[in-house]
């Protein structure tokens, strides 16, 4: 398994080593079951999830969010982590094989994890910000097991290659994630105890559990929350992981992202 130090290791190889790509600078690559090495890219590898990746797996294979992370995911347990990650847990067999890895190739692959989407292309960032800067970068991730770099006759740009695989989407859900995990409150030392941390990783990773968390209590009676929205939210997976990252913010790092209804706020007061 990658640890911090690992990760750091890498990260400043990428920032000294790779070429810098922009998103029309193009490359050579092409994968399909003809490839050599067809699906050996798939195996003892660690695929980091993000909260996105996790809804359309589970929805994917029509399980609830508790049992997707059950059968299919590992929790790394490090006491730097700032915020809980998940992992793919890969088959227990001697190649380490991805579990939706079949002999055609990916079973899930139209819902395949914002990682898988991207790859070969990676994306650098020399500065840890919420949001894209200028100089952030994509790279190419060439291994030696990849030969798919050697079918010069199908050329993209970055851009049209992300948007081949399907990424932008991710990409929304990705970006307002990182607003989350880089958030100021992170980034200046503080540390989220351990209810908080409970409540991140519900939210994120557990949304079912976290559909019942406002369904099940009075949560719609202390906050103001449109009703066609709460309709929205007892249906729309996205929707609700939208809601939930304003929670996050909410409750997390104190900011003003779900209103308090006045009767609600008279009663903390009065209790106090």
């Amino acid at each position: 398994m990658t640890d911090n130090r690992s990760l750091q290791n890498l990260k400043e190889a990428i920032l000294k080593d790779y070429d810098r790509l922009g998103l029309k600078d193009s490359f050579s690559f092409n994968c399909y079951p003809g490839v050599s090495c067809f699906n050996q890219c798939c195996s003892d590898v660690n695929i980091f999830l993000t909260p996105y990746d996790v809804l359309r797996l589970k929805r994917r294979l029509n399980l609830f969010s508790w049992d997707f992370l059950a059968q299919y995911t590992l929790t790394p347990l490090e006491k730097n982590l700032q915020y809980p990650v998940l992992l793919l847990k890969m088959r227990d067999n001697p190649q380490k094989s991805c579990p939706f890895v079949e002999a055609g190739g990916c079973s899930v692959y139209s819902d395949r994890p914002w990682a898988c989407r991207m790859y070969p292309i990676g994306l650098a960032s020399p500065k840890d910000e919420s949001q894209l800067t200028e100089n952030d970068f994509y790279f190419l991730l060439k291994e030696e097991v990849c030969k798919g770099f050697a079918e010069a006759n199908k050329s993209w740009s970055v851009k049209e290659w992300m948007i081949n695989q399907g990424v932008p989407q991710y990409d929304e859900f990705g970006r307002l994630f990182k607003e989350l995990t880089l958030h100021p409150f992170l980034q200046g030392g503080k540390a989220l105890n351990p209810a908080k941390m409970e409540m991140f990783h519900m939210v994120c990773y557990n949304l079912d559990k976290f559909r019942g968390f406002l369904f099940n209590t009075s949560f719609f009676q202390r906050f103001e929350v449109e009703e066609a929205l709460i309709k929205r939210l007892q249906v729309d997976d996205e929707e609700l992981l939208k809601f939930g990252f304003k929670w996050l913010k909410f409750s997390l790092y104190g900011e003003n992202t779900i209103i308090i209804k006045p009767e609600a706020q008279k009663k903390v007061l009065y209790e106090k």
